[in-house]
């Protein structure tokens, strides 16, 4: 079926849909992973985005069930130049296109995603709406400018308390859309993880005595989160805390601090860092729209982003605080940076 992007400055490209047929409005970014989709899909830091794959060909090895990062697709759809109609993996338990369709998820392919790709660079990550019908900008202009995102942490945090793994150290975790290998990745540290609702109070999460407090990665502008930054100030000095990306953001707030929105993101698996603290550069994985501007002033930077000087991690002068921006678990890679989780298990008492 003819379908087409409409971006909120007019620009339209023409492509054909696949996945689930339905009419769908995001914030249209772009990830540069060559590999991943099933993960990038599947991860609710991209919740509300419609996200933009800059490999050409998407769906050659399928879906693996094993590699997702949560329950169901988070995206509000898919852009990319070629759909792989038949998979070449053994692992793959289900095509992409059909993937998709299951779980109502619309895609776009057919459509010049470098082109499209360098619009979102030189102008900025915008809003925009795939659709199936005759429409043109006029029609759709005010159903685009309406999206919001602001809801996004609620939709995708967990609304019950659950633990899952045994261990001599506990962790708590605030779930602002946490990703499944995160949580394993303290799991496979013989921690026991109890996973909290993202607007729960500070007592309630101090209640179980915790060895350490992790706050997630998530969706949407950290500036929305009043609640939880006054929650996460009520823990400040409590209990070690550690976090990553919107975590990282948000106890940047939590401690005077400032965040910022970025041009066009950091999205993709090959994102250059330098650790200060050892002057090695690694590669690592990133997803994040904003960024921490103003480092608060009882912190120190620990690494910095290479492409563009931003602030990747940070640790407190006097408390054990540490958190990075980037995201060291590895899914979809790559493994560079799986000593983050070593760093943050020191900080547990």
């Amino acid at each position: 079926m003819k379908a087409k992007l409409i971006l909120e400055n007019g620009d339209v490209f023409q492509g054909e849909a696949f996945g689930y047929l339905q009419d769908s409005t995001g914030e249209v970014v772009f990830n540069t992973g060559m590999t991943g989709y099933g993960e990038i899909l599947t991860d609710p830091s991209y919740y509300g985005q419609i996200v933009t794959m800059t490999y050409p060909l998407i769906g050659n090895y399928g879906v693996d069930l094993n590699d997702l990062e949560s329950d169901s697709p988070k995206v509000k759809g898919l852009i990319v130049r070629e759909i792989c109609d038949y998979s070449s993996n053994f692992k793959s338990e289900i095509e992409l296109d059909d993937y998709l369709e299951t779980n109502k998820i619309v895609g776009l392919s057919g459509i010049d995603t470098r082109e499209l790709t360098k619009i979102l660079r030189s102008r900025g990550t915008m809003k925009g709406i795939i659709t199936g019908e005759n429409l043109d900008f006029d029609t759709v202009k005010s159903t685009i400018a309406s999206f919001s995102n602001k809801d996004a942490v609620s939709e995708v945090s967990t609304k019950e308390k659950y633990t899952v793994g045994r261990g001599k150290k506990s962790i708590a975790v605030l779930d602002f859309g946490i990703k499944k290998s995160m949580i394993k990745a303290f799991v496979d540290r013989q921690c026991s993880v109890t996973v909290f609702p993202s607007n729960t109070k500070s007592e309630d999460i101090l209640a179980i005595d915790p060895d350490l407090i992790f706050l997630s990665n998530g969706p949407g502008d950290p500036g929305d989160l009043k609640s939880e930054i006054e929650n996460i100030k009520k823990l400040l000095g409590k209990k070690p805390i550690v976090g990553i990306c919107l975590g990282h953001q948000l106890l940047a707030l939590a401690l005077g601090g400032t965040t910022a929105k970025l041009k066009f993101g950091h999205r993709g698996c090959n994102h250059p860092v330098k650790d200060l603290t050892t002057g090695k550069v690694r590669i690592t994985s990133q997803n994040h729209g904003y960024y921490v501007n103003k480092l608060p002033e009882t912190m120190e930077i620990t690494h910095v982003s290479l492409n563009d000087g931003t602030i990747e991690g940070m640790k407190h002068k006097t408390l054990p605080i540490f958190s990075v921006q980037f995201h060291p678990e590895a899914c979809p890679g790559p493994e560079d940076n799986n000593y983050i989780f070593h760093e943050f298990m020191k900080y547990a008492l």
